[in-house]
């Protein structure tokens, strides 16, 4: 079995669903999801995309590129109720402090100084 049909057929029992009601979700058929979790068909990103939403994961979970199920960081097994998630470098993201926006210079050196922080911790 791939890592794409093991994983999404676990995070399928672990959201206690069948695969009609995954199919009913994704708005395709039993039978694709069935086909999927046996190796006979590759789904396209699109449904993979889907597929992951409705599972509550990522594609990249799903593909073995990362090991982390979760759609959104949390802070140990614990979910953070009321927190959001926001992605320092999504370029839709405005930066503000203390009610002004930041500029692009300001950003850029943030992202700089998160990623050099990072880099420390390993």
């Amino acid at each position: 079995m791939s890592v794409t049909s093991e994983r999404m057929k676990q995070q399928r029992k672990i959201k206690k669903l069948t695969q009609t009601s995954l199919a009913e979700l994704i708005n395709s058929s039993r039978s694709s999801i069935a086909q999927i979790e046996t190796d006979k068909y590759t789904p396209s990103y699109a449904m993979l995309s889907l597929i992951a939403n409705a599972l509550d994961t990522t594609v990249d979970y799903l593909q073995g590129k990362t090991d982390n199920a979760f759609k959104t960081v949390h802070s140990g097994s614990a979910i953070r109720e009321g927190k959001k998630h926001v992605d320092l470098d999504d370029d839709e993201l405005v930066m503000s402090f203390e009610g002004k926006e930041l500029s692009e210079d300001y950003k850029k050196s943030i992202l700089a100084f998160v990623k050099m922080l990072r880099e420390d911790r390993k």
